[in-house]
């Protein structure tokens, strides 16, 4: 899975904004980059009386909404679910997904600090950094809310992970830390099996996906 990260802070502190800045710098050093939103709200997409709020209603699980430029996914979710979960719906095409919110997650965070918003954050684990407005008393590293650059260099140097092949587990929704031996040999098996199947050409990307009978 790509690596994650949460942006979190107080009401009106500028995490969106960070997340701005961040976005193009990451793109400019040639990384893929996905964005979660985590809102306190029950947010409806579908609109009552829209076509998919209809297929909702009906009892689908999910929908898609495609245009020839774009989709939006619409999926239930059970209650509490993990950032993680939401992660893997985006599969494994991208370097580094931010998320915005999500404090109490285990994911690594970067906090937004701004002076009038009052005290940095309590009682939230996981931070690596705080942009910052003002010098704070604290061994947590600090940036500027301007040094997106600097930022993005700390997520370089120790979040995102190589440029390299990847191979993901997912069992039963969550995704299973793999060491080099079982990474290399799930990854191995799965091409050379897929590879000698007829009309598959060159493999650089490969889903395979298991569900077994009730």
């Amino acid at each position: 899975m790509a690596s994650i990260v949460s942006i979190v802070g107080k009401s009106k502190s500028g995490k969106t904004t960070l997340l701005e800045k961040l976005i193009p710098e990451l793109e400019s050093r040639s990384y893929q980059v996905a964005t979660i939103k985590h809102t306190p709200e029950d947010v409806s997409l579908d609109e009552p009386g829209k076509d998919s709020w209809r297929h909702m209603q009906a009892g689908s699980r999910a929908t898609i909404i495609g245009s020839p430029t774009r989709m939006t996914l619409i999926k239930k979710m059970a209650p509490g679910v993990k950032l993680e979960e939401m992660a893997s719906l985006f599969g494994e095409d991208y370097d580094i997904i931010l998320a915005e919110g999500f404090k109490q997650d285990t994911a690594p965070k970067i906090e937004v600090h701004r002076r009038e918003t009052g005290p940095p954050l309590e009682g939230v684990d996981g931070i690596i950094a705080i942009a910052t407005d003002e010098v704070l008393d604290t061994e947590t590293r600090q940036f500027s809310l301007d040094d997106a650059a600097g930022i993005v260099d700390l997520l370089e140097n120790e979040v995102i992970k190589p440029h390299q092949e990847r191979v993901s587990l997912y069992v039963n929704g969550a995704a299973v830390p793999l060491s080099v031996f079982p990474r290399d040999l799930i990854g191995g098996v799965l091409a050379a099996m897929a590879s000698c199947l007829r009309g598959v050409g060159e493999i650089r990307s490969l889903r395979f996906f298991l569900r077994r009978g009730r």
